[in-house]
C-alpha cells in the first residue's frame, strides 16, 4: 500500500498556481503536434504544417468547450438546470472526456469542410495522435489525487488523502497504461499501412470505449451519481457504449480509400 504524497501544484507564484494536470494538457497538445508534423513530413496527413497549426487551435477549443459542456450535461445536469451560469465556472474544475471528444469531432468536421477535406480522412490522420494526450491527462489525474479507484486489498493499492484513508485501485494509472500507451501503440501500428476510410478512427473509438468500460469496474463512481443502472453501470460506461458501437460500425464499413480532397 502506498500513500500519495505528490504535490499537485508544480509552481506557486502566489497570484497563480500551475498544476500538474494543466501541465499535462500542454504536454499532450505538444506531443500530438510533434507526431502530426512527423507524419506530415512522411505524406501521411491530408493537411500541411500551416493548416495543422491552425487545426490545433480548433482542437484545443473543442476539448475545452466540449469537455466543460459535456461534464455539466452528463454529470451535473441538475445544477446546470438550476444554475445555468455554472457552465462557465471553469475554475471549479470538471471536464468530461466524452464531451471533449464530441467537441473535437464537431470542430474538426467544420475545419475539414472549410478546407475541402474529407472529414473521415482527417479523423483517421488525427486518431493515432490522441492516445498519448489521453494518457498524460490520466497521469495528471493521478498526481492530483483525483478520479481514484475503488477500495482494494491488492499490494499496489494507493491511499488518496483527498478521498479517505482506504487503499484504492490507482485506476488513473490503469487508464494511463491502457488508454495512453497500449491504445497509442495499437492505433499507431494499425495506421502505418493504408486502410479503408474510417477504420483508423473506428479502431480508436472501439479501443478507447472498451478500455474505459473495463477500467470503470475498478474506478469509484461519481459520488453524486453513483451507479446509474442495475447497481453496476456507471456514467462512464454508459457513454462508452456509443463509442464502441460507432467504432465497430466504422471498422465494418470497409470503404475503399478515398481522395482526402472533396469538391
Amino acid at each position: 500500500m502506498t500513500y500519495l504524497v505528490i504535490d499537485p501544484v508544480v509552481v506557486d507564484f502566489g497570484f497563480i498556481q500551475i498544476h500538474w494536470y494543466g501541465l499535462m494538457y500542454v504536454f499532450g497538445f505538444l506531443s500530438g503536434y510533434a507526431l502530426a508534423i512527423y507524419r506530415i513530413g512522411r505524406g501521411l496527413f491530408p493537411i500541411n504544417r500551416e493548416q495543422m497549426a491552425d487545426l490545433l487551435t480548433w482542437i484545443a477549443l473543442g476539448v475545452i468547450l466540449g469537455g466543460r459542456v459535456g461534464y455539466m450535461i452528463f454529470y451535473q445536469p441538475a445544477r446546470l438546470s438550476d444554475e445555468p451560469l455554472s457552465l462557465f465556472f471553469i475554475w471549479e474544475g470538471g471536464m468530461a472526456f466524452h464531451g471533449g471528444l464530441i467537441g473535437v469531432i464537431a470542430l474538426t468536421w467544420v475545419f475539414a469542410r472549410r478546407h475541402q477535406i474529407e472529414p473521415l480522412a482527417l479523423g483517421d490522420a488525427l486518431a493515432p495522435l490522441i492516445p498519448l494526450g489521453l494518457g498524460l491527462g490520466r497521469l495528471g489525474n493521478f498526481i492530483g489525487g483525483e478520479l481514484w479507484g475503488r477500495p482494494t486489498d491488492m499490494d499496489w493499492g494507493v491511499v488518496f488523502p483527498r478521498a479517505d484513508a482506504l487503499s484504492r485501485h490507482p485506476s488513473q494509472l490503469y487508464q494511463f497504461a491502457l488508454e495512453g500507451i497500449v491504445l497509442f501503440a495499437v492505433v499507431w501500428a494499425f495506421s502505418s499501412k493504408s486502410r479503408p476510410l474510417g477504420q483508423v478512427t473506428g479502431l480508436f473509438l472501439l479501443g478507447y470505449g472498451v478500455f474505459r468500460f473495463a477500467v470503470e469496474f475498478v474506478r469509484e463512481p461519481d459520488a453524486h451519481l453513483g451507479f446509474i443502472w442495475l447497481s453496476w453501470m456507471t456514467m462512464g460506461q454508459l457513454l462508452s457504449i456509443p463509442m464502441i458501437a460507432i467504432g465497430i460500425w466504422l471498422m465494418m464499413l470497409r470503404r475503399g480509400p478515398l481522395n482526402a480532397r472533396i469538391s
